[in-house]
């Protein structure tokens, strides 16, 4: 596969930050990171493999992310062409992505599951129809912005060794800005569904609330991670945002995929489909789940979860 001269990081996510310059260094000549934060955000680009690294300041609570895209189109207009951004699939990178590509007069692509460099663009594919199936684009502007999905890349490991001068980019005022008056924290969570090697996810096929410590149980038995479907942590918040699994949520790629309780439409399933091995627990036999399970158990999971339990203690 050929390279791209330079790929163009950021992440406004620091967990994604290494996801997103591995991917970097596997497409481009040249890494160069936006790093908005402190010396030690700095330090850390640089250790990630970062060649270089253009500093836009400290974080300032009352500037959304969004805010630094024409500071950050500046240095990009400057820098060599062809180019490529690269950044993570989050809220705030999707949004910043459609104004550099405004500002740059580049193409955007989202959700990406692939990308590959060729000599007359970027071909970058990604899910379409609710990840029923994949849509391939190729862009052919001279700066190519490209959100990639979770799991794309393996992280680059951090290696402190690699040390670094930044730029410091001064900040542009944007035409129309959106200032933040207030920031409340919100019920957060340092799960990472990615890292974990096996994950148990809940359904619709929990009754209530309270029952999901069953499931919990379960993970300590398995050493595993807990997650849920959409309806359990936006229907019912019953489970944070960071633990629904699906084509909208994380797309972890376990060892072992233990679902309890899912139909299995295939907005989850398409979160799953990396997967090694997909177990499914539903007392429904015509669960479109099963089509997609390795292995499959017709049962109530009230009754099958605590003897999985007393299975895997034994």
């Amino acid at each position: 596969m050929s390279k791209i001269s330079n790929v163009w990081v950021f992440s406004d996510a620091a967990s994604r930050l290494p996801e997103v310059i591995a991917g970097a260094a596997q497409l481009g000549e040249k890494v160069s990171a936006f790093v908005l934060g402190s010396q030690a955000d700095v330090a850390r680009a640089f250790a990630c493999g970062a060649d270089a690294v253009y500093h836009l300041g400290e974080a300032d609570s009352s500037r959304v992310i969004e805010a630094y895209a024409d500071s950050m189109a500046a240095v990009i207009a400057e820098g060599e062409k062809p180019a490529l951004v690269l950044m993570p699939s989050t809220r705030r990178c999707k949004g910043l992505a459609s104004l550099l590509g405004v500002r740059l007069e580049a193409g955007v692509v989202t959700e990406a599951a692939e990308i590959a460099i060729e000599a007359d663009g970027v071909l970058a594919k990604h899910m379409v129809f609710g990840g029923l199936a994949l849509g391939e684009e190729k862009v052919k502007s001279s700066v190519s912005i490209v959100v990639v999905g979770s799991g794309v890349f393996a992280p680059a490991a951090e290696d402190a060794s690699k040390t670094g001068e930044a730029v410091s980019v001064a900040f542009v005022e944007p035409k129309a800005s959106v200032k933040c008056i207030e920031r409340r924290a919100k019920q957060g969570s340092s799960v990472d569904l990615n890292k974990a090697k096996r994950v148990v996810s809940i359904g619709r096929g929990i009754a209530k609330q309270e029952d999901i410590k069953i499931a919990e149980d379960l993970c300590a038995a398995l050493g595993a991670e807990l997650g849920c479907s959409r309806p359990i942590a936006e229907g019912e918040q019953w489970m944070e945002r960071e633990r629904y699994v699906g084509i909208s949520g994380v797309m972890p790629k376990p060892e072992v995929y233990l679902a309890l309780g899912i139909s299995g439409q295939i907005q989850h399933m398409v979160g799953v489909n990396g997967a090694q091995v997909i177990v499914a627990v539903n007392k429904d036999k015509n669960a479109p789940i099963f089509q997609f399970a390795d292995y499959g158990i017709v049962g109530d999971l009230y009754k099958v979860v605590p003897a999985l339990i007393n299975a895997f203690k034994a």
